[in-house]
């Protein structure tokens, strides 16, 4: 066990209190491609009516809603990945709430990915993509019905004619009311505060980094970040790969 992970596992075995926050880095692990690295989802380009789009345009709120069908094809040829199962971070983190340590699982990723792996406290900043709703009167939509409408159409419609769209945060769009704001909370208030697989250059979600006040804030990441200099313990790795190693290391201090 090396240093890093000795100092991360004592002070999860000694918290009752710890929140985690993670980026499109945590879902990596179970095949889903993150944003932003030299493989990431926006380094492709996307045809759009003879011409090339980039991602970000893709989901943007006016491009989905004048341009549904393009958006559509994007979203369930690019974007989702209905077969991915949780990695070890889910896993663990879900070990970790049970446990009665974990308080809340803030997360950047729309795939649901903490909650099937059985976390229960999970903040989704972004949204998700496991319900829908109707543009228009919002009415309530599940990823079945939507997949169902998509089999025979090129764009998913509410019985009153508006566009459905899952209930993820479009470029253009806020976030979810409240969300952000109980995420500042469990921030503020936390004993260990672990940020993982997130590049800390999305705002405001980055911003959550300005409100811990704590001294035992852990970055794991496999690349530098912006906020490397104000973390007390900084490990450049697999989020799910170092977390199993914490829980090994705590069920074999356990066992003794």
């Amino acid at each position: 066990m090396n240093d890093e992970i000795k100092t991360l596992t004592e002070w999860i075995q000694k918290s009752q209190n710890i929140v985690f926050f993670g980026g499109a880095g945590v879902s990596t692990e179970s095949g889903i491609p993150d944003f932003r690295s030299e493989s990431g989802i926006y380094q492709k380009e996307y045809l759009c009516n003879g011409r090339k789009v980039s991602p970000e345009e893709c989901l943007s709120i006016d491009f989905a809603l004048k341009h549904p069908d393009i958006f559509y094809d994007y979203y369930i040829h690019e974007f989702i990945h209905p077969t991915a199962l949780p990695n070890d971070a889910h896993l663990v983190l879900a070990e970790l709430e049970r446990m009665g340590k974990l308080k809340s699982v803030i997360t950047q990723n729309v795939d649901s990915l903490h909650q099937k792996a059985g976390s229960q406290k999970v903040l989704e900043v972004h949204g998700t993509v496991a319900t829908y709703s109707c543009q228009n009167c919002h009415r309530s939509y599940t990823h079945e019905d939507v997949m169902h409408q998509l089999e025979t159409s090129n764009v998913a419609r509410c019985t009153c004619g508006g566009i459905i769209r899952p209930d993820i945060v479009f470029y253009g769009e806020p976030l979810p009311t409240g969300v952000f704001e109980k995420a500042i909370h469990d921030v503020a208030h936390a004993d260990v505060f672990i940020v993982a697989g997130t590049s800390l250059n999305v705002y405001p979600a980055a911003n959550l980094m300005n409100y811990y006040r704590g001294n035992k804030c852990v970055l794991i990441n496999l690349q530098k970040t912006p906020y490397d200099s104000v973390a007390d313990l900084i490990i450049h790795d697999k989020c799910g790969k170092v977390l199993k190693e914490v829980m090994n290391s705590i069920s074999t201090i356990t066992d003794l």
